[in-house]
């Protein structure tokens, strides 16, 4: 088939990023293709969020997402095993599904001949840092799940560089807002627990740092990085504000009210701070975080008792 427009190949777009991410996509003129095995995503979100076409296959199967790329002219990767507990206790299926599964995204890219391919890592690859994250620090991950994204990182750099893939890397903080349902980071969890009349369950003394990105923002520079392009590109997407645990867990319980915190022992792998410089996003493709965390917990708070998520 002719390519005719601009059409965005998103694996696991029926996640809480791919349902943000194809209005975004859409406002900057691509057609987008949603690519899911729904084992964690819903097809509704996927058709409310407007996808022109809704692929069921996974990642892990080359010949299906081969299929699925060849008329595209760009691939967001998004399908992945997300986060670092999950990693710990199975670390063969965390490589699994993202090392090998970002391999087979890279190679129906490849063989597609796309002109784009976004790669959605993490600060995880560089594990235990002095904040702020930024491009020229060493990667030293202390997870399975930081190593595997490295990995990919890796992967996209090798593609690059041996068969002209033209890839970008973006490095993600915590991404939090609507569509959040299977999530199991901060703002997600603190928001399920409170709606169950459950206490917020805080690992460690609550001092560790994120740096808190709502999804909004973070999807319109996923779509500033597809229109922009370029080669070997590595970029941190985040909000570039450090935020301990413990203040967003009284920003969630003021909006919920009546929520209580308790304590456990640190989780192996989590890192004790995490913020990101984004003046490389900034300079490349204009990224500029415009929802303020207050405002964004509003949003998600909302979301999260309109839909009993």
């Amino acid at each position: 088939m002719a390519v005719t427009q601009r059409r965005v190949l998103v694996t696991g777009g029926a996640g809480f990023i791919g349902v943000n991410l194809a209005p975004a996509l859409a406002d900057l003129g691509f057609a987008t293709r949603c690519f899911d095995d729904f084992t964690t995503g819903h097809r509704d979100d996927a058709e409310r969020a407007g996808y022109d076409e809704i692929v069921e296959g996974d990642v892990l199967d080359l010949e299906a997402l081969c299929a699925a790329t060849r008329d595209c002219t760009h691939v967001v990767h998004l399908a992945a095993q997300a986060g670092v507990p999950a990693s710990v206790a199975d670390p063969l299926a965390d490589c699994e599904t993202n090392v090998r599964g970002t391999l087979h995204a890279l190679l129906a890219a490849r063989d597609a001949g796309v002109t784009g391919f976004v790669f959605a890592s993490s600060n995880a690859p560089l594990g235990e840092i002095t904040p702020p994250a930024h491009e020229g620090l060493v990667p030293r991950p202390t997870s399975p799940y930081g190593a595997s994204k490295l990995s990919g990182e890796a992967y996209c750099s090798a593609f690059a560089g041996s068969y002209g893939v033209p890839t970008v890397v973006l490095r993600f903080s915590n991404v939090y807002g609507p569509y959040s349902y299977h999530k199991g980071s901060v703002v997600a969890a603190f928001c399920k627990r409170a709606l169950a009349g459950e206490t917020l369950v805080v690992y460690g003394d609550g001092t560790q740092t994120r740096d808190f990105v709502f999804v909004e923002d973070l999807c319109r520079g996923i779509a500033a990085a597809v229109a922009a392009g370029g080669s070997g590109v590595v970029a941190h997407l985040a909000s570039g504000t450090e935020t301990t645990v413990l203040e967003v867990a009284g920003l969630v319980a003021e909006r919920l009210g009546g929520v209580s915190v308790e304590h456990r022992p640190p989780r192996a792998g989590d890192v004790a701070r995490s913020a990101s410089d984004i003046s490389t996003a900034r300079a490349l493709f204009g990224f500029a975080p415009r929802v303020r965390l207050e405002d964004g917990l509003d949003r998600t708070v909302a979301w999260f008792r309109e839909s009993g998520g």
